[in-house]
């Protein structure tokens, strides 16, 4: 018995487990988070094997802890191999009718409290500012944690590309 025919019989089931995983998300908004960090959020049109993807009406959304503001990039292709994650995003109505359904079925706790949004929508420079400081504060802790490691012997790689 030929053991390649098996193997062929079994092939259908497992061929179309990556990128053929995208034909239910076409035209519908996703958010895709690439290996440089970066989160776009736009509508799939179109997909190839190796999952390089075309969105349409993209925004790149910029986010710095609570803070968040989004830049339009319109038509937007996207090289497969940077692709880190995908997902579908809920749409906005969904989310305010749960978050009313909640606010009516649940007493509320202290009435002087404020309630304050999960994220706060800011200007582009407000958010720059924030990313300036955020990548300043994250470059002082490494070089504070080099410093100790260099203190107790280790070597210290100081090549800070991309290694992929």
């Amino acid at each position: 018995m030929n053991p390649l025919a098996l193997d062929a019989a079994a092939l259908p089931s497992i061929i179309f487990t990556t990128a053929a995983q995208l034909v239910d998300c076409v035209d519908r908004r996703l958010l895709v988070v690439l290996r440089d960090g970066r989160k776009l959020i736009g509508i799939l049109r179109s997909f190839d094997q190796y999952a390089n993807l075309v969105l349409q009406d993209t925004v790149e959304r910029i986010v710095v802890g609570s803070l968040y503001n989004d830049q339009p990039r319109g038509v937007y292709i996207i090289r497969g191999e940077n692709v880190v994650l995908v997902g579908q995003t809920v749409r906005l109505c969904l989310i305010f009718m749960i978050v009313i359904a909640i606010i009516v079925l649940t007493p509320m706790q202290d009435p002087e409290k404020e309630a304050t949004p999960l994220m706060k929508h800011v200007s582009l420079d407000e958010i720059f500012e924030a990313q300036q400081q955020e990548s300043d504060s994250r470059r002082q802790r490494e070089e504070l944690k080099n410093s100790k490691l260099i203190d107790i012997g280790f070597s210290i790689d100081s090549q800070a590309e991309d290694m992929y």
